[in-house]
């Protein structure tokens, strides 16, 4: 049985992303919102919403338990001060919880995550079942000798 373990993360999530597009929709903000504090602009992807959704069903596979918190400080990047100016030191920020929330909520919705009791979120099985079924297409289209340099 193939699992999301199996499959490159960046074709995975790409996949998953296009099985993502029916079932959930991106908010009227979505297009105005920036993903992170060090961010200056919002997203410039048109299916970005998709594809952040994904990519959270993975890492909450991968990660589970996990809260909006991690999650958070996983999708934030180092702020080099000003990303114009370079006039304050760098640091860590945190990426946007509330489009993280949202995501997840909208998971939830769909029965594709479910949280666990003071612990935080964790894939139910229709959610692990989906990641399954995409992580097998994934392998099938692969090439052999493309999927050996992932190894």
């Amino acid at each position: 049985m193939v699992t999301l373990y199996d499959v490159p993360a960046d074709a995975l999530i790409e996949e998953l992303a296009t099985r993502l597009e029916d079932r959930i929709d991106a908010p009227d903000w979505a297009n105005y919102t920036k993903t992170g504090v060090s961010k200056e602009l919002p997203p410039q992807q048109d299916d970005f919403w998709s594809v952040r959704a994904a990519s959270l069903l993975r890492k909450v596979a991968v990660d589970g338990p996990v809260g909006v918190d991690r999650l958070s400080t996983a999708y934030g990047d180092r702020n080099q001060g000003s990303t114009r100016y370079r006039v304050a030191a760098p640091h860590a920020d945190a990426g946007s919880k509330k489009i993280i929330r949202t995501i997840l909520q909208q998971l939830a919705d769909e029965d594709l995550v479910s949280t666990a009791q003071g612990e935080g979120r964790v894939v139910t099985p229709d959610g692990q079942s989906l990641l399954d079924e995409v992580a097998a297409d994934v392998l099938d289209d692969l090439d052999r000798p493309e999927l050996e340099k992932y190894a």
